[in-house]
């Protein structure tokens, strides 16, 4: 991340704070002879316990054992805390061990949303709709007038955002046994970054937290680019749109992200005599700058939505915003993921430990009701088989299928695409593979409405 100018107010973090951070290998969800969570283990421990008799597989993604000679009362549970970081498109979720103010990682969940295709489903129906009314067709007397929206409802697409992170937190809580839950409640702390009375005192109010909620907020509100030349990928300051010396506040609206040399270039001019020959680019800024974050409102209410969700459920849950999450990243030296800031989520002082590799979840469903294909008309054109297993297996199910020899020899493992003539189609991570009988298939998971893959910890699209 950048340096700001003095006039932001904000302290680059001291990255030699705290020690660097070491990856290890994932850790492996352990349960006791009734089912109760106890403290996550090793690999290597738990390979032993299922070689020795001891545990046996409980569930392959994310794998869990269940132990066959002990319970929860003769073991010693320490306990495990969540960080959740919602994001637009993906959700990151981090369990990780606390103490001290040490956390160390042990296990990270990146959960991709289809709220993208749920809205571009409910367009089409919506057109679906509309269609009929301008065709010649039987009437159809409405059903009921009026219909209302109760109070604080959210868009399907939102809601199958806060239901799917809501999902996968008690999953782990129930493979874990999680004792807090840290989650950012907000994008951008706007008391922080308000000129009103201090939050706790005058250190917090202006100290190097207030810079980087305000900085923070300036970056997704122009797009991390530079407002006057559009330039991206170099260091940006934060920059007076009215110059300070002529008069300018440091509200909101009146700062913006600027590259080295342009804010150099216009000092302390104001906008209008900088940009006099470019009055299209000069009405751009001024109106974005007057303009709220375009779905910070939307954003906020399903983070607000899921925070309400997850107090009626876990009895400690600890709310932190993402300008906190930005800073304790920088101090710790960690790379942005969407995992690594739920790790970063709340108040922490070092990280000593961060998994290697990530669990990626997408979001997949569970089929639809829908039996039949229509064509650009209308039309059916192609009718499904009410059965949905064939063979003992249906689609989405994870399996393994070893086929012995052929063009298609070799271990396949993914998500499969089951046939009623037996041929089936398998999703691995290398690709799709066709064709493979289904006496070659091996049951690992019944379908439960995601997709798994398991990739080395990296950034990927926010």
């Amino acid at each position: 991340m950048p340096d700001a100018s003095p006039d932001a107010g904000r302290v680059t973090p001291n990255l030699k704070v705290g020690e660097k951070a070491r990856e290890g290998h994932p850790v492996v969800f352990v349960l006791d002879v009734h089912g109760t969570p106890l403290q996550p283990t090793s690999p290597a421990r738990a390979r032993r316990l299922l070689k020795r008799g001891r545990a046996v597989v409980a569930r392959h993604t994310p794998f869990v054992i269940r132990l066959k000679d002990r319970t929860v009362a003769e073991s010693q549970v320490d306990g495990v805390e969540l960080g959740i970081d919602p994001g637009s498109k993906c959700t990151g979720i981090a369990v990780f061990t606390a103490k001290d103010g040490e956390r160390r990682g042990l296990y990270a969940v990146e959960l991709a949303h289809r709220g993208a295709v749920i809205r571009d489903k409910l367009t089409a129906r919506a057109s679906y709709r509309r269609g009929r009314r301008s065709r010649n067709l039987r009437h159809r007397a409405p059903r009921f007038s009026n219909r209302t929206r109760p109070k604080g409802r959210l868009a399907p697409s939102l809601r199958h955002r806060v239901e799917t992170t809501m999902s996968w937190a008690s999953r782990l809580a129930r493979w874990a046994p999680v004792r807090a839950v840290h989650v950012e409640r907000v994008a951008f702390d706007t008391h922080a970054m308000s000129n009103g009375g201090p939050l706790q005192g005058a250190e917090y109010q202006h100290g190097t937290l207030h810079g980087t909620e305000v900085r923070e907020y300036l970056l997704a509100k122009w797009g991390r680019t530079c407002a006057y030349c559009g330039i991206t990928g170099v260091p940006l300051n934060i920059d007076h749109i009215h110059p300070r010396s002529r008069g300018g506040s440091d509200r909101i609206s009146n700062l913006c992200t600027a590259c080295v040399p342009c804010n150099e270039k216009k000092s302390n001019q104001p906008v209008e005599d900088f940009l006099n020959n470019a009055p299209r680019q000069l009405a751009r800024i001024l109106a974005q700058a007057k303009a709220p974050l375009q779905g910070a409102a939307a954003v906020n209410a399903t983070r607000w939505a899921l925070w309400h969700a997850l107090v009626a459920e876990f009895p400690v849950v600890r709310a932190a915003s993402g300008g906190r999450t930005t800073w304790n990243r920088q101090r710790t030296g960690m790379p942005r993921t969407h995992t690594l800031d739920a790790l970063c989520v709340g108040e922490l002082d070092i990280i000593t430990r961060a998994p290697a590799c990530v669990l990626a979840v997408t979001a997949t469903g569970r089929g639809a009701y829908t039996r039949t294909r229509t064509d650009k008309h209308g039309f059916p054109r192609l009718r499904l088989p009410r059965q949905k297993q064939f063979f003992g297996y249906q689609t989405g199910d994870l399996a393994r299928a070893v086929v012995p020899s052929g063009k298609k020899t070799g271990t396949h493992t993914g998500r499969i695409a089951v046939r009623a003539t037996g041929s089936f189609n398998i999703k691995t991570a290398h690709g799709l593979v066709q064709g493979i009988g289904h006496k070659y298939f091996r049951l690992l998971q019944r379908a439960d409405g995601y997709a798994y893959v398991t990739r080395p910890e990296g950034p990927t699209e926010r």
